[in-house]
């Protein structure tokens, strides 16, 4: 799996390899983020969410155009500081041009450590999408600098577990009662990457 990355600024970055696409969102995608924010899946495992776990009202295409908006500026204040904190990217079919998902960086730290994170839409699921997505994603990051790039995952999120593993992230231990869903507690794994064990691996 090679790493092709678009010249230009940070508004032309594109990252990909023969199978998946990441790109940053635009505003003609509001409509494909507010459906995808629609998903169970998605709705239950990303998102904001009150104290009890539960979650937002699904957002409006308006709505949607106003998240897209902070994204872009996100990706503006990367351009001036580098630092890449909630710089999100639409995952499309290479070849279809089709919109799977999204991927992103959730915080980056002054200790240069990245938190990402990752959802696909029903119809992108079990394609191997998301683990695509994921190694482009932290290999860029580990490209940046980043000393660690880690993802945390609802226990019994075990799609999004598996693909972690597929990707090349190491299981480093739970934290338990760490999250809310519904009003009821969940345990919360974490994963994590470091660029010396990177170099060496293959996905799987």
């Amino acid at each position: 799996m090679t790493l092709n990355e678009t010249g230009g600024g940070p508004s032309n970055l594109v990252l990909s390899d023969d199978r998946v696409l990441l790109r940053p969102w635009t505003r003609e995608d509001a409509q494909f983020l507010a459906d995808a924010s629609a998903d169970p899946a998605i709705r239950r495992y990303n998102g904001p969410h009150d104290r009890h776990g539960h979650p937002g009202t699904v957002p409006s295409v308006a709505q949607a155009q106003t998240m897209i908006e902070g994204f872009e500026q996100a990706m503006d204040a990367f351009a001036e500081s580098g630092a890449p904190a909630g710089v999100a990217f639409v995952i499309e079919d290479v070849k279809t041009a089709q919109l799977v998902g999204c991927c992103g960086v959730d915080d980056w730290t002054g200790e240069d450590v990245a938190q990402i994170g990752y959802w696909l839409i029903p119809a992108g699921r079990g394609r191997g999408y998301a683990t695509r997505a994921v190694v482009l994603l932290t290999g860029w990051l580990f490209g940046l600098g980043a000393a660690r790039v880690f993802l945390t995952v609802v226990a019994d999120n075990e799609n999004s577990a598996a693909v972690a593993l597929r990707a090349g992230f190491v299981y480093e231990g739970t934290m338990r009662s760490h999250a809310v869903w519904q009003g009821e507690r969940r345990d919360v794994m974490w994963y994590g990457a470091l660029p010396s064990e990177w170099l060496l691996r293959s996905p799987r």
